[in-house]
């Protein structure tokens, strides 16, 4: 598989699938507020999901086990359970579960605290609802994190920090907010919170062009990671 050329299409498919949502809307005579209109029409990630779980299939994962619709829920700790975008579970294990998600603009600056918030808070649920033992004896699954960020100017304009009372980070002293994404991936692989993550940069036009910033948060990178724990997986069963 081009796993290069598949993510172009599935990239170009989420472009394509916000502008019919929102045209669909717009012909309705039902308009959101703002881009809301391109987000309330259904799954705009569907080609990314179907990628990868034929991403999932060419290591030899039984396809039945892998769930990019329906049966999404896992037990959480500090909540009863979460959906997730897909999942994988076999003989009873959980292989994986994966987050795929996007931000355009222009709302940059609210958007990114929250996603930031979103994506720590579902990983430290999931990490201790496995410890206290709601897998089961599954060994440690693969958490993955996939991000798509709109490439534009505004996500690389440095950002001003608001410091009223203590320093902030140095490493965000004159960050944009792709640079701010890229930390926030960075950090979450860092510290465990997920075991690879993908930034993804995409112009969003009839043509789109993907790139991804940091080699190690490259789509590449993030496949190699996935399999090889798909195939652990099927060599200890």
């Amino acid at each position: 598989m081009d796993h290069k050329q598949r993510l172009h299409s599935a990239v170009q498919s989420y472009w394509d699938a916000r502008s019919q949502q929102q045209q669909k809307q717009i012909g309705g005579d039902k308009i959101d507020a703002g881009t809301r209109g391109a987000v309330t029409g259904g799954s705009q990630m569907g080609a990314l999901e179907v990628l990868v779980v034929d991403i999932l299939k060419e290591v030899g994962l039984d396809h039945v086990a892998i769930k990019p619709r329906v049966g999404l829920e896992l037990p959480g700790y500090y909540r009863p359970e979460k959906k997730w975008d897909l999942i994988a579970v076999s003989n009873g294990h959980l292989v994986c579960a994966l987050e795929f998600k996007s931000q355009v603009g222009p709302s940059f600056g609210n958007n990114f605290n929250n996603r930031s918030e979103e994506a720590i808070g579902n990983a430290v649920d999931i990490w201790t609802a496995y410890r206290e033992g709601r897998f089961g004896t599954s060994p440690r699954p693969f958490l993955g994190y996939f991000f798509l960020l709109e490439d534009c100017p505004r996500v690389h304009t440095p950002v001003k920090l608001v410091e009223p009372h203590f320093k902030a980070d140095p490493a965000f002293v004159g960050a944009s907010y792709a640079m701010r994404y890229e930390l926030l991936c960075r950090r979450l692989v860092l510290e465990r919170n997920y075991d690879a993550a993908c930034l993804t940069l995409a112009t969003n036009d009839a043509a789109t062009q993907v790139s991804h910033p940091a080699a190690d948060l490259a789509f590449d990178r993030f496949v190699i990671e996935l399999q090889a724990a798909a195939t652990r997986f099927i060599k200890g069963m």
